[in-house]
């Protein structure tokens, strides 16, 4: 922590964890671990010092208030590049360059949170077990290629049959198409494809890709708008439907909804960041983001 970047990545964790703990009141819930899991991809050394890749696999285990004894577990992947110098008989971080899973929404001003809190306590958990096939096939889809926030066992990887898009600006419309292609067996056409390391605009890009499934018909819109808005409405998305986040009247982030938690809270798995059940809400609950809640007709 030696210097200005090492002491901007301490100080953004920390603002991370007021975030979280915002989050934990307006949800009625307590998180009760958080277990990161480093792997370490690759060393390089270089002037008195190191340089280190790694991936950070973090899971959330949390619970609610009224209900300690039913934990719920939501992982979040990042990956690292870090800088470390030698001083003193130690090393210390210099610098350090990550995708802040929390970046966009680092405050939660302006919402009624006794109201939300009220009404998600008072909901119960969801049998998801006459699930449409396609949906579960989606899923597991999901749940395998979610990145550095999948299971050990699967190793924290992307599909390699697909282009990783994201040093192009993002794969998160990619892996949703995936999830809809591979694992919900809808066909691609002229419009919504990929081929080969390239795919078309509705494929990849996320502003596109909400167009193309709500206009096409193979998806309708359950609800659109600010948290408080649709927060309710949210207890009506299904394994296989999406969300979509907007901000300032473009479309950021993508997510796939995979299941639900002890309350029946929606939970999302997705690329960039890469999160695996993760509250849908979770990092995106700003007052500037408007949030898409997509049933698609499997």
């Amino acid at each position: 922590m030696g210097t200005k970047y090492g002491r901007w990545a301490y100080e953004n964790e920390e603002k991370k964890m007021i975030y979280l703990h915002n989050w934990e009141q307006k949800q009625g819930v307590k998180i009760t671990e958080i277990i990161p899991k480093v792997v370490v991809n690759r060393i390089s050394e270089k002037e008195n010092g190191f340089k280190v890749n790694f991936t950070c696999s973090t899971e959330y285990r949390y619970v609610y208030e009224d209900r300690p004894k039913e934990v719920n577990a939501a992982r979040i992947g990042t990956y690292h590049v870090s800088s470390l110098i030698s001083k003193d008989d130690s090393f210390l971080i210099n610098k350090e360059w990550y995708t802040d899973p929390f970046a966009d929404s680092l405050n939660l001003e302006k919402l009624k949170v006794d109201d939300v809190k009220e009404f998600i306590l008072a909901q119960e958990r969801k049998d998801f077990s006459n699930l449409d096939e396609r949906r579960k096939a989606s899923v597991e889809y999901a749940n395998k290629y979610c990145g550095a926030a999948t299971e050990e066992e699967f190793g924290y990887k992307y599909n390699k049959e697909y282009r990783n898009f994201n040093p192009e600006g993002g794969d998160c419309a990619n892996f949703a198409s995936q999830i809809l292609h591979e694992g919900g067996k809808f066909k691609v056409n002229s419009a919504w494809n990929y081929s080969k390391g390239e795919a078309s605009a509705s494929w990849v890009n996320a502003d596109k890709f909400k167009n193309y499934w709500v206009h096409s018909g193979r998806a309708s819109v359950i609800a659109y708008g600010t948290y408080d808005k649709v927060y309710k409405a949210s207890y009506q998305l299904m394994p296989g439907d999406f969300v979509a986040y907007e901000k300032k009247g473009d479309i950021k982030h993508i997510s796939t909804v995979t299941n639900a938690d002890s309350r029946g809270y929606a939970l999302v798995t997705c690329h960039n960041t890469d999160r695996n059940d993760v509250p849908w809400d979770l990092g995106w609950s700003d007052k500037n983001i408007k949030f898409w809640l997509v049933r698609v007709h499997y």
